[in-house]
C-alpha cells in the first residue's frame, strides 16, 4: 500500500498529474481545488496517497494534506459514494466547508457538486453527521496532532482514545509516525 509519494512533477493535467518518485511516473489523481497547491512542471511535490485495487489496476488518488485523504476516505464509506463523486466533492468545496455543511446539514448545498443529487446530499448528512462532528480539519498550517486525531477518528477511534493515545507520545512526530505509533499502543504493541 503506498501512503505517500515525493517527487518531481513530469505532468499535470488536472484533475490528473504524474510524479515521478526515483525514475517510475505515477499517474495520481487529485482534487481539482489542490492541484492549484503543486508546483510547475519540473518542481518537487509531497502528496498523501489512497491507492484503489480493483481487477483492472491499481488507481492512486493524491491529496496535498491528511484531512483532504481523510475525508476522502469517510466518503468512500457512504453507501453509493464511489472515488468520482468523493473526488467531485472534494474538487468542489474545501476539506472545512464540507465539514460545515455536514455539521450544518445543509444538503441543499451539497447537491452543487456535480454527481450529487437530493438524495446523495441527503445519504451524505445522515451517515456522515456523527462521524465528521468531532473531527478535526487540519489546514496545510495545521498541528500535526490534530491531524493525527482526526486520522485516529477517521479509523474508527472515538475522540477520546484518540486523545488518550497521543497522549503518550512526543507531539514533534511527523503525523504519520504519530498515527502508526497510536495504533501500535492501541495493539498492545508498544513498551
Amino acid at each position: 500500500m503506498i501512503g505517500s509519494l515525493r517527487g518531481r512533477v513530469v505532468f499535470k493535467a488536472p484533475p490528473r498529474v504524474v510524479l515521478e518518485v526515483s525514475g517510475v511516473g505515477y499517474e495520481i489523481e487529485m482534487p481539482l481545488l489542490s492541484t492549484a497547491h503543486l508546483p510547475p512542471i519540473g518542481g518537487e511535490a509531497f502528496l498523501v496517497i489512497h491507492d484503489l485495487v480493483r481487477e483492472e489496476g491499481t488507481l492512486l488518488f493524491g491529496f496535498i494534506d491528511e484531512s483532504e485523504r481523510i475525508l476522502f476516505r469517510l466518503l468512500l464509506r457512504v453507501n453509493g459514494i464511489g472515488p468520482k463523486v468523493a473526488l467531485a466533492i472534494l474538487s468542489t468545496l474545501p476539506v472545512a466547508e464540507f465539514v460545515r455543511l455536514i455539521r450544518d446539514r445543509d444538503a441543499d448545498l451539497l447537491t452543487r457538486v456535480p454527481g450529487v443529487g437530493k438524495k446523495t446530499a441527503e445519504r451524505l448528512v445522515l451517515e456522515l453527521k456523527d462521524r465528521i462532528q468531532d473531527l478535526t480539519v487540519s489546514t496545510p498550517g495545521g498541528s500535526g496532532r490534530d491531524q493525527a486525531v482526526a486520522g485516529l477518528m477517521a479509523l474508527g477511534y472515538r475522540r477520546e482514545e484518540a486523545d488518550r493515545l497521543l497522549a503518550r507520545l512526543d507531539p514533534g512526530l511527523p503525523t504519520t509516525e504519530l498515527i502508526r505509533e497510536s495504533l501500535k499502543l492501541a495493539l498492545g504493541r508498544h513498551a
